[in-house]
Formats: C-alpha cells, sequence, structure tokens
C-alpha cells in the first residue's frame, strides 16, 4: 500500500520547516530560472556554509543593492555616473549600440569590435508579458540624439540596433528605427547569419534567409 505524503504550498515549503528556513526558500523561489526544488537545495546549502562566506554573500547582496545605480546616458548598471564606458574620452560618442540587457554589453565589450557607446533598453516589447514601448528606456535614447537635448547637440551620427533576432527584438528594433529615422540619425541593425563553424543542413530558414540577405563580395 503507498503511502500519501503531502506536497506543500507551491514554492516548495513546508509546515515542518523552521519559518527562516521557509522564508529562505520562498524568497530563492521568486528569483528566475529557481524552481521549488533548486530553492531548496540552494538553501541547505546557504544554511551549510560557514558563516563568514554566508556573510560576505549578505554583504555583496546589500552593496550592490546600496551603490549600484543606472548611467544617467546610456542606462546601463554603475556605481558611477557616468558609467566608465560614457565618460571615456577615447571611446567613440559618435556611435551608440542599443542592446536589451545590461549582460550584452558586457558580451560585445569582449569582442574589442566596438569602440562607441551603448544604450540598454532593459527590456524589448512584449504583449505577451504586457510589456509595451512606455516600460523600456526608449525616451531616454530619444533624448540623447534630439537636437533639443538639454546637454545640447549630441553629435550622434549612427544608432546601432543590436537586439537579439527574435519576434520580440525585431519588432523593439523596427519601433526605434521609426522613431529615430526623423531625427536625422542613421540608423543600422547588427547582420544576421549563420555562425561559424555552423553546417547549413542544420540551419533554419530564418538563419538562411538573413545570410543570403547579408552577403559580401569574395
Amino acid at each position: 500500500m503507498t503511502s500519501f505524503v503531502p506536497s506543500g504550498p507551491p514554492d516548495g515549503t513546508h509546515p515542518s520547516l523552521a519559518p527562516p528556513v521557509a522564508r529562505l526558500i520562498e524568497q530563492l523561489h521568486k528569483l528566475p530560472g529557481i524552481g521549488p526544488k533548486s530553492a531548496q537545495r540552494l538553501a541547505y546549502y546557504l544554511i551549510r556554509m560557514p558563516s563568514e562566506e554566508a556573510g560576505a554573500l549578505a554583504d555583496a547582496i546589500g552593496s550592490v543593492k546600496e551603490r549600484i545605480t543606472f548611467c544617467s546616458r546610456c542606462q546601463n548598471i554603475t556605481e558611477s555616473d557616468p558609467c566608465l564606458i560614457c565618460a571615456n574620452p577615447s571611446r567613440d560618442h559618435t556611435r551608440v549600440c542599443v542592446v536589451q540587457e545590461p549582460l550584452d554589453v558586457l558580451a560585445l565589450e569582449r569582442t574589442g569590435v566596438f569602440r562607441g557607446l551603448y544604450h540598454v533598453l532593459h527590456g524589448v516589447i512584449d504583449p505577451m508579458s504586457n510589456v509595451g514601448p512606455g516600460d523600456l528606456r526608449v525616451r531616454e535614447l530619444l533624448l540623447r540624439i534630439s537636437p533639443a537635448s538639454p546637454n545640447g547637440p549630441s553629435g550622434i551620427e549612427e544608432i546601432v540596433l543590436a537586439t537579439n533576432p527574435t519576434v520580440e527584438g525585431e519588432a523593439t528594433a523596427m519601433y526605434i528605427r521609426q522613431l529615430v529615422s526623423p531625427l536625422g540619425v542613421k540608423v543600422t541593425r547588427l547582420a544576421r547569419g549563420l555562425p561559424v563553424g555552423a553546417d547549413l543542413e542544420y540551419a533554419d530558414d530564418l538563419t538562411l534567409a538573413r545570410a543570403f540577405e547579408g552577403r559580401q563580395d569574395f
């Protein structure tokens, strides 16, 4: 005969848990990509962690919330305003690359191929998730390149749209292009095509189409 074991609340906690542990699991479960089981494992890992390490982790989280802000120019996360990239006189201040998230800035910086500035949208237009243009940092982008900017003429000559090649990313790029083009600023889009080492037979139709559209002289 199979015995019945109560499953507990959806967050993975159980009435038998000590309240501090239950609260910890509940908070960990709110993190993106962390399910109930993962939250439980993380909670018990933290419980077994030496007090010094647990204190250092808590201090790092608190420090981020207290000291990190958004750059008033590019909207990237930073400790100083403006951020180090925007304040760097050796960067090309005539070109701005528009990305979805702060992690995209790190990815592009690792390549070393772009020496201009950035603008972080903090998301994309996604009606299914109730995210509209007003939820993104689009207004701040327009203020940067507007001739009537409070900071005077920006000198920005090109906007590089580097949103992800998804339906939402493409829709967001199109929306921004429609707003920026009348301002007399050149708008470009990152090329799409086959990744290095890829086989044609495994590429999807959209990738192949983009590869043909972006073909170059050889």
